[in-house]
């Protein structure tokens, strides 16, 4: 049973057990230090004392000086152990001294970055860093700083990037030059970062202070890396020379309107809502798959949602003129935007006719107005308004839990700064803060789309919505409780869909603050009762899913509030006294609008906090019913549970939850009521229990009966235990539970009432020992009777329990009650008359008084006497059941198990009853033990214990003395019982073995905190205070969350006493009981020894050392399978096998044994091995001591800073010594275990009778144990050379992988002079040269212009560069580059000479003609590769890079015959030893160099050209990509030559296309790797290709596609006027907005597009029609730029391709109208589509808006329209931000006009396109239009059909009901006051029109009705009687507005 010990009693006086508050130490009650006054009230919470502030400063101090001395002995086995010490010394809430931390934090930091330190050790550093600077209180900038270098430089060599070489200083000065950098990208992984970034900036500079400039003069710029550069900005124009400075406040928020609208329009495509388009989502994704594969290696980014939102509600301010407050007649309506600004109409203007512009002549604009005067908001609704119907559950999909998640985090967002900015010290400006007017704005805007995600069926999503209305209701409680309480009401009344009960039932849940906090919403409380009673039904049996949301709404509630009638209690008879009586809750009646005008018929008139509260009252009156209801309804479902199984439990793991959450409920609700409504609710239970017998309901009548003891034990115990007591006796009597049984079954009939009563005694006896001490004799008398009497195992299990309950009541020390005010508060006369107005009170922490349990000498007496009489005469019944003699039958296996259960189960009660000490002597011997091998004693970590409500505390105390001594001798007795058992070794002893087990798990485990468990109570009040945080950063909170706070406290300090147990003898003898248990041959008991085990090891030192031998000896031959396999699976687990493998002085012996379970050949013991094996070698680590060799300057300054603080004797000098020479010796022990170990594994690698699968792991592990600190030997390496040509692959796999990793290492050991670069893996290579470089503005095109000229081959000065070459946006202070080899000499040669055994080991093997043939036989096996395999050539690589040209003489007559053999394999195989030798040779001498490719340039042609085949081409291509990847081309001049030469006279219109292919596909190999070092070839590639675009073969027209977009890519480069770092940021800041800096706009191409405008119009005229119209040469180049353009459209740079598209973009549609080319149509749809995906160049918006109204307005083909009109309107939708309203409304002149198209798809299309884009239109349009189209359809009279004019006025009367039914569908969710007339009196006269105009008109009919369904209660309210009739007729059928 878990303690969740609560409350209590509800009569006045009785405060019985309530501890008076304990002393607390004078340091910390007379320390005014704001840490210190959170200690106090931790002081203050505890029952008992806790030690001193100086007592715990010295526990630190020795804690620190531990950690100190084991960094300068470099001593990672003593800084994890004392670093976890710290850990523990941080639960105790103890305040960490400033200076302490920061030098803390200091040397963590520096630790974690030493290059080489082992991933547990940087894991283990990095956290404590994050801990102890996580609060920004505690540490600040101007405290600590850090440098990022270190981490940069680790990071580069992880993820191959590299930067410049210095930091900005200020926002100010590199915001813009990012976001021109972010602009010209196409990145969907740079916009997560960038955004995540922005929204640390935005929160960050709310505070103008953060940005002032003085600020990076006073912090010292004290950690500086030494190559790293600070330039001179200067500083701000912008700070004002003498005022104070005002921050960088912009447009909106610290970012211009520009910058704004660009992340508006990312905010928008991050939602991923798709539109009906079928693909205009962002391409960012698909251009970052195109990277390469480093960029999956970064680490994962923060989600981009919360970042989007931060920035949101961090940039608002009242920063712009206001809209005027909305006076929509309906509060559900999200505000329409800036209806100011709207271009003004003049009426008089206005034709009749559809085209009239909109406008008419313009009047001057009036200023832009916002949504509650703030831009940022104005955005924010606009964006919401747009997206509107996506929150609609019949329109939802993967972006709505995007979209709720989005408003979520919004909200919070808003109601933390909200609140932040509430208090006195906030330093946002005044001008700067949230108003009233935004808040309640912000909340009408998300209103609608929140109440329409409410019923989503999406679990995600509903959780996000229930946390958006809770922060809303706590912002604007009336515009959120009405609305949800009008939604809620009905549902629960009528019956409707289950998923629609239970969204109100969470809705009302999350808004449960507005109805019970008086202070949230004074108003709210009056409803709690009649939803209460609606809830009744919610408990439900059969509707498990229905009831947990009702309990927890319940939950919820009930813990705020006091459940008692106040309706007889007159109003104002106390009211003078009340702390509260004129409440004025948060200024919560605001300034009306008009708005709440039209809401007030929701609240009724606003009333008085007096009327309230007469109103609350007396709904109080129904209190007694409802709780009668409901717990009648309890009892309901408590007899309506199925059958209870053998387990015990009712039914499945759904019944089980359902009635623990229903008993949870009632518990919470028990503890509330007033004392008259307990007394009821206990005789209802009573007069249940009493009269009924349920065996389907015994463990839910113990949680019942628990419920109402949690409240009241005194009344309960009076009640239920002389009806128990008497009922137990009777039963007993008339043999009860009397059959003999040990396993689970189902209960026999006749026992049922035993269990029954037994299960309310239990729940009875459940809080407060001080309650039960007055039956003390007749419990004690129960006990033995039930221990005497109980056979079965039901019965005497459960009296097992009861006595655990029992005494965990009566020994353990528990907060008594939790209720929602201080008990003193509770009782006083003023709460019983006036507790109403408490309700939902919140606490500060000072304010909290807490009754705790803690047991006096009655208790404990009482507990030691069971002990005494009843525990200490069955442990002596227990001894004398293992006396020889006695049979061993069924009756002795239950009198065993029965006894034991007792006995175990008492000392599973008593686990605080006294405090276990250690002696130093045991300690001693216990590090002798220890598990943590190879370390001093000293450094071994141990802590002294520490006050936790232990009972007896006194070892001389013979109270003390009995109970140890008992606990001792049942220990003895579990050690004699295992003994005894294991050699009986019978079938039947199997239940006696499993309790045994059980047994063993209490004895060991039950003490300290595993009854409270710390992590459960962490869990627990992290739970508590997320379902009571009503807004971010709050400091007040429910009295229940600091009662779970103080007991996850005391918890704390009970877990510090548990950390390390003490191991005596008989805990050592159990340890091994239960070790032969693990590997006993029942699996079910080798199953639960084997989890005891696991437990064991987290508590107790030294078991694993213990376990460990005795667990490989049952691996030997001889074993039996069963021990064999226990065996295997506990070594399986983490505690034990990866532990051994990496000890030095177990890891030999655990591999042996593995290696030679080889003996047992049964399939399932060799599956256990594999998965032994597997998690062994995934987690054997390569042996090193590489790191205790770095310089780590760093770290000796932070250790030097840090011993300031901390004494140092000499003898913690001594200290340091041993436990450095420990250190080495640890090492050189390390050294011998690995190369012994390597010894033993080659033998057994080399043995003919080893297995495949375990050649595969000797491969494995000997590959782990190539070591990068200590030469390789060359037995070592010949083992792998060798096993290149084993018959298994997956050993050929892994040995080629070590050949390539040893070989590696031999390079790094030579090339790398320190081991700080070893670490790191940083070669010095003896021919890089760093360059100096002086940047001109054309630097960067004269070093590409350099990869075209041959080299001289006599040349040594530095020029070549293998990377992507640098400078294509600035260029650094030097640059790398290579010069060629020195003729005659070896760059690398001579290797380090410890190597050199290896090297000729290596020498003599790959010397040998033989060991090549059988490798290349491996080589050109067939298999399914058709590209060349990475590792054999970086194999072959390796070995050509380390011997040079010696084996090149005896390969080339092997690769030749592979040359000529034409077979696809031997072609691979030729390839892969190819690209190895021309690899290996880039550093081989010059006269060496020339010699291999003079022997190679002639067979150039015949490998790319002669034997090129189609199934080859892909093998020659993947050759030339190794071979130019990160090559300078310069290097391969003759593979360069003949793919150019090849290029350029290859023929574009050969007769078989293949001949083309085989030419492009080796070009694209060549242009692709080298990127932009192509730059010199481009212009030539590009103006050769042209010339065919329109060629013959599809191939070639794709491969020119390709190389338009690859050549405009690589074109792209950046304009700052110097390419030097400050440069640029100066320019980005500087220059002109319309100045293209980044060159993001597409040039390179202008001219081809420009000519192509005017070819395609003679090529248009020229197509052929029909089948052959795909040969037209229209056809042809139409689809190859549409290819071009879409691969753009995908890319990096895809923001150019809008330059290219807008001149084609007549052409485009004409394009998709075309009907005998299908791909054409296709392809160009597709790229219309995808453009709107990508933000375009704001200049371009107008001109790409223009082309499409050019479409639709004029295009003879009403195709053409058709396409067109859509896409105006996912145009419109994606770049939404970056319209200006002007154009809006010439849209909206557009589509007016196409309503008159003669084709009626158009028609009604344009009328589509329209209703979207009045959504968020300009508000007098809308009334503009509204009456332009009434009037048209009154003006349109419809004559005879044979009156020629009758087509012309039905489409004219078509175009205006259109126009009509498109304003209506604008407004899905709302009714506008003009909507009722238009619906009823003019749409609904045209029901009978000729078609098309009745279809339309019933079309909207039916969408008004399906979209207003769910808020139809409210939006009848806006028609009359008379409309709604006429409604009713328009949709025919008036049942559903009856």
């Amino acid at each position: 049973m878990v303690l969740s010990k609560m409350d209590h009693s509800n009569s006045p006086p009785k405060s019985y057990g309530a501890v008076p508050g304990a002393p607390i130490p004078d340091d910390i009650l007379n320390d005014g230090d704001r840490y210190m006054e959170k200690l106090k009230v931790y002081a203050k919470s505890l029952p008992y004392s806790i030690e001193p502030y100086s007592k715990m400063m010295e526990a630190l101090d020795f804690i620190i000086l531990r950690l100190t001395q084991a960094v300068h002995a470099r001593d990672d086995v003593g800084l994890i152990q004392w670093d976890s010490m710290l850990t523990y010394w941080m639960m105790l809430k103890y305040p960490l001294p400033k200076e302490k931390r920061i030098r803390l934090a200091k040397l963590y930091f520096n630790l974690s970055v030493v290059p080489g330190t082992s991933t547990q050790v940087v894991a283990v550093c990095a956290d404590a860093f994050k801990v102890l600077t996580r609060s920004k209180k505690k540490v600040s900038i101007e405290d600590l700083r850090i440098p990022w270098k270190p981490i940069f430089d680790i990071l580069k060599h992880d993820l191959f990037l590299s930067r410049r070489q210095f930091e900005y200083t200020h926002p100010q000065l590199y915001l813009p030059m990012l976001f021109r950098v972010w602009e010209s990208i196409n990145s969907y992984m740079y916009d997560e970062r960038m955004l995540h970034f922005l929204s640390r900036l935005a929160e960050l500079h709310v505070v103008p202070d953060v940005s002032d400039p003085k600020r990076v003069k006073e912090i010292p710029d004290d950690e500086r890396s030494e190559d790293e550069g600070r330039p001179e900005w200067p500083l701000h124009q912008s700070a004002p020379a003498n005022g104070p400075w005002t921050g960088i406040y912009k447009d909106v928020g610290i970012f211009s309107e520009h910058e704004w609208n660009l992340l508006m329009c990312k905010c928008l495509a991050s939602m991923e809502i798709p539109l009906a388009d079928g693909g205009s989502l962002t391409t960012g994704p698909t251009a970052d798959t195109q990277v390469g594969f480093e960029i999956g290696r970064l680490p994962k980014p923060q989600w981009r949602i919360p970042s989007l939102a931060r920035i949101i509600v961090y940039s608002m301010a009242p920063d712009g003129p206001m809209v005027p407050p909305s006076n929509m007649p309906t509060p559900m309506f999200s505000p329409l935007p800036s209806a100011v600004s709207t271009p003004q109409i003049q009426d008089s203007s206005l034709k009749d006719y559809l085209s009239a512009p909109l406008g008419g002549p313009r009047k001057p604009i009036p200023p832009h107005a916002y949504l509650g005067g703030s831009k940022a908001l104005d955005s924010l609704a606009r964006m919401i308004a747009s997206t509107e119907q996506f929150f609609h559950p019949s329109n939802s999909g993967s972006w709505t839990a995007d979209l709720s998640a989005f408003i979520k985090y919004i909200v919070y967002d808003f109601n933390k700064r909200w609140h932040e900015e509430q208090k006195p010290d906030c330093k946002t400006p005044k001008y700067r803060r949230l108003t009233k007017t935004m808040k309640r704005e912000l909340v009408k805007s998300l209103r609608t789309v929140t109440l329409l995600a409410m019923f989503s069926q999406d679990s995600t999503t509903v959780s996000n919505i229930q946390s958006c209305l809770k922060s809303m209701s706590v912002l604007e409680p009336d515009l959120i409780l009405h609305p949800v309480l009008e939604r809620a009401v009905p549902s629960l009344e009528a019956l409707v869909e289950t998923q629609r009960t239970l969204s109100v039932i969470k809705a009302l849940g999350a808004v449960a603050p507005a109805i019970v906090s008086r202070d949230v919403y004074y108003a709210g409380a009056k409803h709690l009762v009649p939803i209460l009673q609606l809830l009744i039904p919610g408990i439900d049996l059969n509707d498990p899913a229905k009831t947990l949301c009702t309990t927890a709404f319940l939950v919820e509630i009930s813990q705020h509030i006091k459940i008692g009638d106040l309706s007889g209690f007159d109003q104002g008879s106390s009211g003078s006294e009340s702390p509260r009586s004129s409440p004025t809750p948060r200024d919560r009646i605001p300034v009306l609008s008009l708005d709440d005008a039209g809401a007030a018929f929701l609240n009724g008139d606003v009333s008085s906090p007096k009327e309230e509260d007469a109103l609350l009252q007396d709904t109080t009156g129904s209190f007694p019913d409802w709780i009668a209801s409901f717990i009648r309804r309890v009892i309901q479902l408590l007899e309506n549970l199925p059958e209870e199984g053998p387990s015990g439990s009712a039914g499945g793991a759904s019944e089980v939850q359902v009635v623990d959450a229903v008993t949870g409920a009632c518990s919470q609700i028990c503890v509330h009521l007033s004392e008259p409504l307990f007394d009821l609710v206990l005789k209802m239970v009573y007069d249940y229990a009493s009269s009924n017998v349920r065996s389907n309901a015994v463990r839910a009548i113990h949680q019942l009966v628990e419920c109402v003891a949690n409240a009241d034990p005194i009344k309960t115990l009076a009640l239920f235990l002389p009806f128990c007591e008497r009922n137990i006796r009777v039963e007993l009597e008339n043999g009860a539970s009397s059959l003999r049984t040990t396993s689970s079954s189902t209960p026999l009939p006749s026992d049922a009432t035993l269990h029954w009563n037994l299960a309310i005694l239990r729940g009875a006896v459940y809080n407060d020992g001080k309650a039960i001490i007055k039956y003390r004799k007749r419990l004690l008398s129960i006990l033995c009777l039930l221990h005497d009497k109980t056979f079965s195992k039901r019965g005497f299990s459960w009296t097992g329990k009861l006595l655990s309950s029992l005494l965990l009541t009566l020994t353990h020390t528990y907060p008594l009650e939790n209720k929602f005010v201080n008990p003193e508060d509770w009782t006083s006369d003023e709460f019983q008359r006036n507790h109403h107005r408490h309700w939902g009170k919140l606490y500060r922490p000072d304010e909290i008084t807490i009754a705790w349990h803690v047991p006096d000498e009655e208790e404990i007496s009482f507990a030691l006497e069971i002990f005494e009489v009843l525990i200490e005469p069955t442990l002596k019944l227990l001894e004398g059941l293992l006396d020889p003699g006695i049979p061993r039958n069924a009756e002795w296996r239950n009198d065993f198990c029965r006894h034991l259960t007792v006995v175990r189960n008492a000392f599973a009660g008593i686990p605080t009853l006294y405090k276990e000490y250690i002696q130093p002597d045991e300690i001693r011997a216990a590090v002798a033990t220890s598990d943590i091998l190879g370390e001093i004693p000293e450094m071994i970590a141990s802590v002294p214990p520490l006050d936790s409500g232990f009972i007896l505390t006194d070892p001389s105390d013979p109270r003390y003395k009995f109970i140890t001594g008992l606990k001792h001798r049942f220990g003895e007795f579990l050690h004699n019982a295992s003994v005894s058992l294991r050699s009986q070794g019978e079938e039947n002893t199997l239940d006696a073995v499993q309790m045994l087990v059980r047994s063993i798990r209490t004895y060991m485990m039950e003490y300290g905190d595993s009854r409270d468990s710390y992590y459960l109570n962490e869990n627990q009040y992290t739970t508590e205070k997320n379902v009571a945080r009503q807004y971010g950063g709050q400091k007040v909170w429910p009295r229940a969350v600091y009662i779970r706070r103080a007991r996850f406290y005391n918890a704390a300090r009970l877990r510090w006493n548990s950390i390390e147990r003490k191991r005596g003898p008989v805990e050592d003898n159990l340890i091994d009981d239960i070790v032969e248990w693990s590997m006993w041959h029942y699996s079910s008991v080798r199953e639960s020894s084997q989890s005891v085990l696991e437990s064991l090891c987290s508590v107790y030192d030294g078991v694993r050392k213990r376990a460990l031998p005795l667990l490989q000896s049952a691996l030997d031959p001889g074993t039996d399978d069963d021990r064999m396999k226990g065996a295997l699976w506990t070594l399986n687990s983490a505690s034990f096998g990866k532990y051994a493998i990496n000890e030095p002085s177990l890891m030999t012996t655990m591999f042996i044994k593995l290696f030679d379970s080889q003996h047992n050949e049964k399939p399932s013991i060799q599956d256990c091995v594999s998965t032994v094996f597997e998690n062994c070698l995934n987690g054997f680590l390569e042996p090193t001591n590489l790191v205790t060799q770095v310089a780590r300057p760093a770290v000796e300054k932070s250790l030097a800073e840090l011993n300031e603080l901390i004494l140092f004797g000499s003898e913690d000098k001594e200290l340091i010594r041993k436990c450095e020479e420990q250190r080495i010796q640890r090492a050189q022990d390390l050294d011998e275990a690995a190369q012994e170990l390597i010894d033993l594994v080659l033998d057994i690698g080399h043995s003919e009778d080893t297995h495949w699968r375990y050649m595969i792991y000797a491969t494995r592990c000997l590959r782990t144990l190539i070591r990068r600190d200590v030469p390789l030997k060359s037995e070592h390496i010949q083992f792998f050379l060798e096993k290149m040509h084993a018959d298994h692959p997956t050993v050929r796999y892994y040995a080629q992988r070590a050949v390539m990793k040893s070989l590696r290492n031999l390079k790094l050991r030579t090339l790398c002079p320190s081991s700080t670069q070893l670490a790191l893996s940083v070669q010095d290579n003896p021919l890089r040269v760093e360059v100096p470089v002086a940047p001109a503005w054309n630097t960067t095109e004269k070093f590409l212009s350099g990869y075209t000229v041959p080299l001289k081959s006599s040349g040594t000065e530095p020029i070549l560069f293998d990377k992507d070459p640098p400078g294509w946006l600035v260029w650094g202070k030097t640059v790398s580059l290579y010069s060629l080899p020195p003729s005659g000499k070896s760059a690398f040669l001579p290797w380090e000479s410890a190597s050199a055994q290896a090297i000729e080991g290596v020498r003599e093997i790959v010397l040998d003609a033989e060991w090549w043939k059988k490798v290349i036989v491996f080589y050109s096996e067939e298999n399914h590769e058709n590209s060349i395999i990475q590792d054999d050539v970086s194999c072959v690589k390796s070995i050509f890079q380390l011997l040079e040209d010696e084996p090149f003489e005896i390969l080339r007559p092997l690769v030749q015959k592979l040359i000529t053999d034409k077979d696809q394999n031997k072609q691979r195989a030729a390839a892969e030893l190819l690209a190895g030798i021309l690899n290996g040779a880039k550093h081989w001498p010059m006269e060496k160099q020339d010699k291999l490719w003079k022997w190679f340039e002639p067979h150039i042609p015949t490998i790319l050209r002669k034997n090129i085949k189609s199934d080859t081409i892909l093998i020659w291509s993947s050759f030339l990509e190794y071979i130019f990847y990160h090559t300078d081309p310069r290097r391969v001049q003759p593979l360069v030559d003949f793919v150019w030469k090849a290029f350029q006279t290859m023929d574009y219109n050969a007769e078989m296309s293949f001949d083309a292919v085989k030419v492009i596909a080796l070009f694209r190999s060549f242009y692709e790797e080298l990127g932009r070092k192509f730059i010199s070839w481009v212009d030539e590639t590009v103006e050769r290709t042209w010339t065919e675009v329109h060629n013959e073969h599809d191939d070639v027209r794709a491969f020119i596609g390709e190389m338009l977009a690859f050549s405009d890519n690589i074109k792209w480069q950046p304009k700052p006027s110097l390419p030097t770092p400050e440069a640029f940021v100066k320019e980005c800041t500087t220059s002109p907005k319309g100045f293209d800096i980044m060159g993001m706009r597409g040039v390179y191409h202008k001219a081809r597009v420009a000519e192509l405008v005017t070819r395609f119009a003679i090529w248009r005229q020229e197509r052929l029609p029909g089948v052959r119209a795909f040969q037209s040469t229209y056809d042809r180049v139409g689809i190859t730029i549409c290819k071009w353009l879409y691969r753009s459209i995908h890319d990096l740079h895809a923001v150019s391709t809008f330059d290219y598209i807008l001149p084609l973009m007549p052409e485009l549609f004409r394009f998709t109208e075309v009907n005998d080319n299908k791909e054409l149509v296709n392809r160009a749809s597709n790229l219309l589509v995808r453009m709107c995906g990508v933000s375009p160049p704001v200049p371009l918006i107008n001109p790409i808006l223009d082309a499409i109204f050019e479409a639709i307005q004029k295009s003879p083909s009403w195709r053409v329209r058709l396409k067109a009109l859509p896409l105006l309107q996912v145009f419109y939708f994606r770049q939404l931000p970056l319209i200006s309203e002007i154009k809006i409304v010439q849209m909206l002149e557009v589509l007016c006009q196409r309503l008159d198209d003669e084709v009626v798809e158009v028609r009604e299309m344009a009328a589509s396109t329209l209703s979207g884009i009045l959504r968020l239109s300009p508000r007098r349009s809308v009334m503009t239009l509204k009456d332009r189209f009434v009037r048209l359809v009154k003006n349109t009279l419809l004559p005879d059909r044979a009156d020629p004019k009758y087509n012309t006025a039905v489409r004219q009367r078509h175009a205006a009901i259109l126009g009509i039914c498109a304003l209506v569908d604008s407004y899905p969710y709302t009714v506008e006051k003009w909507m009722p007339d238009l619906l009823t009196n003019v749409l609904a006269e045209h029901t009978y029109d000729p078609i098309p105009i009745s279809t339309t008109v019933r079309k909207c009919a039916s969408n008004f009705k399906r979209t207003h369904q769910d808020t139809w209660h409210e939006d009848s309210k806006r028609f009359t009687d008379y409309q709604l009739a006429a409604l009713s007729t328009l949709l025919t059928g008036s049942s559903y507005y009856a």
